[in-house]
């Protein structure tokens, strides 16, 4: 089973595509997730997690969601590679959301004050 559970901030504000030939969306943001033990100088360190949201979802996210948003998300996780200009094979990978919760429940317009 593919299935993967995030709750994090976002890193910056989400970006929103839109594909004009069949009017589907994208909404494309990463996530910081602390990791739940501290470094021996006592920090916690946290991993930066690509999440794609297609449809709806990309526009509630876009339109609701920025930088320092706290947020769960579920979903799966897509791999993919490429080779470089320089030929060596390179690894994406990135959480496709399938369900989201706003963990505040706080409007853009607070957040920015």
């Amino acid at each position: 089973m593919n299935k993967i559970l995030l709750v994090g901030r976002l890193v910056k504000d989400p970006e929103l595509k839109v594909f004009e030939q069949d009017e589907r969306m994208v909404a494309r943001f990463v996530v910081a997730v602390n990791r739940n033990y501290k470094n021996s100088e006592g920090e916690n360190k946290a991993d930066f997690i690509p999440v794609s949201v297609w449809g709806r979802r990309a526009e509630i996210i876009s339109k609701y969601l920025q930088k320092g948003s706290f947020i769960s998300v579920s979903g799966r996780l897509k791999t993919g590679s490429y080779e470089d200009k320089e030929g060596n094979k390179r690894y994406t990978y990135e959480v496709v959301a399938e369900d989201f919760h706003f963990v505040e429940n706080r409007k853009k317009e607070e957040m920015a004050q």
